[in-house]
């Protein structure tokens, strides 16, 4: 198994002890992800350090009002590095009030450009932004994942594009009824599964800090959904990404 989103810089026990965990329920790789410059340095040097463990590198719409939003030619330099499989996350969020529409879309589709530039794919955090992230990414031709999918309005888009469609922990929680449903709508060879750790732990684990060896919770809420045997959508997922990734 894999989980293809987590924030392992940001996971408060020792890397070492949490990927020992998730390797003892068949978590083999880890995508860790940056959220700016040095988040995305210490993504990096954690993949560095450990087996099984690579790094999206990028700067997400919550830092587009400040100084980080000016770096983002510094990421072209952490994307050369062998273990940098992704730009990301980057994207579009109107729920929080961190930065304006405006200053969020300039950042965007200044990583549009590098990950066409670099050609590699695109790590997508969009939320309460559906129409606005399907514009913006309207003329990119590359790989999008559509990391801890959150919006039905945005599935359409995702499946006429054949973009990645990533399901996080709260795809467990017993409300979550309309993420259930997108989930068993993805092609086979476009879904994908994360933790988002340490944030949305799955629903026998809430309110503790998620880590990657609880991604085996959402895979097995993802099989129910999708009429599956676990093991094999386990298998399906990690295939998928793969060759989203580059692995």
């Amino acid at each position: 198994m894999i989980d293809t989103h987590a924030h392992l810089d940001g996971c408060d026990e020792p890397l070492g002890e949490l990927l020992s965990r998730a390797r003892a329920v068949g978590v083999t790789r880890v995508v860790t992800i940056g959220t700016g410059i040095e988040s995305s340095r210490t993504a990096l040097a954690l993949a560095d350090e450990h087996d099984g463990v690579y790094a999206a590198v990028g700067i997400d719409p919550h830092q587009a009002g400040g100084e980080e939003a000016a770096r983002v030619d510094e990421l072209r330099k952490l994307l050369a590095h062998p273990k940098a499989v992704a730009v990301g996350e980057t994207g579009l969020d109107n729920f929080h009030d961190f930065a304006t529409p405006a200053e969020q879309l300039y950042l965007f589709e200044a990583q549009i450009e590098l990950a066409t530039e670099t050609n590699l794919p695109l790590v997508i955090h969009s939320r309460d932004a559906d129409e606005e992230t399907a514009a913006a990414l309207t003329a990119f031709d590359g790989t999008v994942v559509l990391h801890c999918f959150s919006s039905a309005g945005l599935l359409p888009t995702a499946l006429e594009r054949g973009y990645y469609v990533s399901f996080a922990g709260n795809v467990t929680y017993p409300k979550a009824v309309e993420l259930r449903e997108a989930a068993a709508q993805v092609p086979a060879e476009r879904i994908l599964a994360e933790t988002d750790s340490p944030y949305l732990a799955p629903q026998p684990l809430r309110g503790r800090p998620n880590e990657p060896a609880y991604i085996t919770h959402t895979v097995a809420a993802l099989a129910e959904a999708r009429g599956e045997d676990a093991a094999e959508l386990a298998a399906q997922i990690d295939a998928n990404a793969t060759a989203a990734f580059g692995l």
